[in-house]
């Protein structure tokens, strides 16, 4: 390569990553003001009693994130067994019980909804559920949070 030719790239190249570490910056602050603009968390629990790690790791990462984001932990399949009124205190490891776990989030006005499809396939209805939860709809979806949308399986 010449030596006019590196004469010129270099400066070149310098402009470059100048402009683009510039870029970079304002669009972290943009995303950044967009988090704290409304951003929330859906917690997608379709697992049950046969699975208690994983349904105490969504309540526990729901309440985590309700501390500071709009959160809704929606249950299907399996995980709606968890929000009956007679359905068993899960326990595993270190976490707090199912039960300590959902009043919690019922008490931070977290959003915990049951599939109503779920609910029929396991012969059960909307008045077998734990006092405050609610029978999941498409707008309760979109309307938990005015920014994005995480989510979270479990």
């Amino acid at each position: 390569m010449s030596s006019r030719r590196i004469y010129f790239s270099i400066p070149l190249a310098m402009l470059i990553l100048f402009f683009s570490s510039g870029c970079t910056n304002i669009e972290n602050k943009e995303i950044e003001s967009r988090q704290i603009a409304g951003d929330g968390v859906f917690v997608h629990v379709s697992h049950g009693p046969e699975e208690p790690h994983r349904v105490l790791m969504a309540l526990s990462m729901a309440e985590k994130m309700a501390e500071d984001k709009s959160v809704l932990v929606y249950f299907d399949i399996t995980g709606v067994n968890v929000l009956l009124k007679d359905a068993e205190d899960l326990t595993f490891g270190d976490f707090p019980s199912s039960k300590t776990q959902i009043a919690k989030l019922l008490e931070k006005g977290v959003g915990l909804y049951a599939c109503p499809g779920c609910l029929k396939a396991a012969g059960k209805s909307a008045e077998d559920l734990m006092e405050g939860i609610k029978i999941a709809s498409k707008d309760a979806f979109f309307d938990f949070t005015k920014g994005r949308i995480l989510t979270l399986d479990y």
